[in-house]
């Protein structure tokens, strides 16, 4: 296992609230990390709305999920917090130095341990990944032809994409690759849709205007290709009748499993999947914060605006216990010299 250099600050979950908490840390002159199982920054609004607008941010009256991520992770990163992708934490482990109480974290992935003076679990939902079409061979095709997130809606310019699922994501894609893919059909298993209705009725005039085909009861059965995906077998769950279609892409949209993993093996109080937090976003475990959708208190809101707020106070809060004599509350920025302003 390669070891890496011990951090005062350890971040789980690289999404709007880990990615502030890594600001936060910055400016507080705390060395961080983010550590996150997906591959790329940005947590739920990469992983399955990058190109919805979200409007309940202070600051923007609207702004697209993808461009709050970009502009979250440049203020993230400003002060060398580093970022460790596609790495699933597994394992925590204390090690004692000197006097009791004077030791620090340990925490493994199946291949890197980071030793931590602190957490801060911005986990979200939990690592969590794209429910799979559960047909024979795909897994071969992944990357190649079967993709089950969108980062780059570019990559399917000209193509013939297959959309499958019933929900907001499966929606969103079949209106927002309008003008990129060559050709858009959206299957799902059922006639009932889970996604909004005004998306819903916007694909049915889509449909109704040559752009897009809708079709219910059919679920893919096959892919071919060799290499890559040319080909898709459908079956009408309702009539048993096949179909074999050219298609460059398909994307299943099914929706996420979500688990804590290895967390809930760390002792920290719970509640269903969210961890228990006082006022200060402290677990019950010393050394261990929690921040964003993944804390539970009286009164919570799982929104990106608290995420924010959280985040401040477990970093805040982390630093004073890493150092006693460091003042919880940071001041304000405007007057910060980290920032190149004279301090009060």
């Amino acid at each position: 296992m390669a070891e890496h250099e011990l951090r005062d600050i350890s971040i789980i979950g690289g999404g709007p609230t880990g990615l502030f908490a890594a600001f936060y840390a910055g400016m507080r002159g705390a060395s961080a990390r983010i550590i996150d199982a997906l591959p790329a920054l940005g947590g739920q609004l990469m992983a399955l709305y990058p190109e919805k607008y979200i409007f309940d941010v202070a600051g923007f009256p609207k702004v697209l999920a993808k461009d709050l991520v970009r502009d979250m992770a440049t203020q993230a990163l400003q002060f060398g917090a580093t970022t460790h992708l596609g790495e699933v934490v597994s394992g925590l482990r204390r090690e004692e130095s000197g006097e009791p109480g004077a030791g620090h974290f340990v925490l493994e992935t199946a291949t890197d341990t980071f030793p931590t003076r602190t957490i801060v679990i911005a986990a979200g939902i939990g690592a969590f990944e794209a429910r799979r079409l559960g047909i024979e061979g795909e897994d071969s095709f992944e990357e190649r032809g079967l993709y089950f997130k969108v980062l780059d809606p570019g990559q399917f310019k000209g193509q013939r994409v297959l959309l499958v699922g019933g929900g907001d994501s499966a929606f969103d894609w079949a209106v927002n690759l309008q003008g990129i893919a060559k050709s858009i059909m959206l299957i799902h298993r059922r006639d009932g849709f889970r996604a909004h209705a005004a998306t819903v009725n916007q694909v049915h005039e889509l449909q109704r205007c040559g752009q897009c085909e809708l079709r219910t009861f059919w679920e893919v059965k096959e892919l071919h290709g060799n290499g890559r995906i040319e080909q898709v077998t459908l079956r009408n769950s309702k009539t048993d009748e096949e179909e074999t279609l050219g298609v460059d892409a398909v994307i299943p949209l099914l929706g996420f499993h979500s688990d804590l993993g290895a967390i809930k093996e760390w002792g920290l109080d719970t509640q269903k999947a969210d961890i228990k937090v006082d006022q200060v976003m402290a677990t019950n475990v010393p050394g261990i914060y929690a921040a964003g959708d993944v804390t539970s208190y009286p009164g919570k809101l799982k929104l990106i605006a608290t995420g924010a707020s959280e985040a401040c106070i477990a970093v805040n809060n982390a630093v004073h216990y890493i150092n006693p004599k460091a003042k919880v509350n940071p001041g304000h920025s405007s007057n910060l010299a980290i920032f190149g302003q004279k301090e009060e």
